[in-house]
Order: C-alpha cells, then sequence, then structure tokens
C-alpha cells in the first residue's frame, strides 16, 4: 500500500478474492462476494476503483472489460492491520494482544502447542543470531 492505509471490511473481502484468484473482471469479484455481501455490482466497481487509487490494485484491459490483481501481498496487509491493532487497542503491547486472545478463548487450546513450537523455534533462531 502505498500509505499505510487500513483496509475496510469490504475492501478487505474484495482483496481476498482477487488473493485467491490471482485476477479477476469486476463481474466475477461481485459474483463472489453476492452471496454474502448482496451488493450491486457498481459498488463493486467503486471499491476496485478507490483500491486502485490507494494502490491496492491494478488492472489491464481485456477487450471492454478491466481485468483487476493485487498489486500488494496478503502477508503486508495483514502486518499493517495487526499493528495498527496493537497499537490503537494494546498500546504497542502485543504480549498483551496473546494474553488476550489466549484468556477470552479466541486460541484454541490444541493450537497453543503449535504456537509454543513457533516461539521456541523463534528464541533458537534468535540465539544462532547472537553467537555470529
Amino acid at each position: 500500500m502505498k500509505r499505510k492505509r487500513q483496509l475496510g471490511d469490504l475492501q478487505l473481502a474484495i482483496m481476498r478474492v482477487l488473493w485467491e484468484r490471482g485476477e479477476a473482471p469486476a463481474i466475477e469479484v461481485h459474483e463472489a462476494l453476492f452471496e454474502e455481501r448482496r451488493l450491486a455490482v457498481t459498488t463493486i466497481k467503486t471499491m476496485l476503483r478507490k483500491l486502485e487509487e490507494y494502490g491496492c490494485v491494478e488492472h489491464r484491459t481485456n477487450g471492454r472489460q478491466f481485468m483487476y490483481r493485487p498489486a500488494i501481498a496478503e502477508a503486508d496487509v495483514r502486518k499493517t492491520m495487526v499493528a495498527s491493532l496493537v497499537t490503537r487497542l494494546f498500546s504497542g503491547d502485543s504480549t498483551a494482544l496473546v494474553n488476550h486472545l489466549v484468556r477470552s478463548g479466541e486460541i484454541d487450546p490444541d493450537d497453543l502447542e503449535g504456537l509454543k513450537t513457533i516461539v521456541s523455534s523463534k528464541r533458537k533462531g534468535d540465539r544462532k543470531g547472537e553467537s555470529k
């Protein structure tokens, strides 16, 4: 994203369709979201145009049709949005976010073992970097 912009719910849904498909015309994005959103195709076209202005999508022409594709990676959007969430709701304390997720039951107890493995692996990687 050109500027570190937060995507709204509909913008994120549109981006997910494009990340999944790689490229799609507005009508396909509309069809993919219609059951869930019930929005007019003109609304989707407007949002795609705005996303292009923000630097999130690009298009090419295919006859009279615009084919949209993501211009930003899903991982980059996640990173920006999670960082913003941590800053806004947890005063920049990512540990507070993790504590909240664990205590509120948002993280399944079975997933905690996987998280322990990730943390352990990260710690080992950090130690290797220290010995250089």
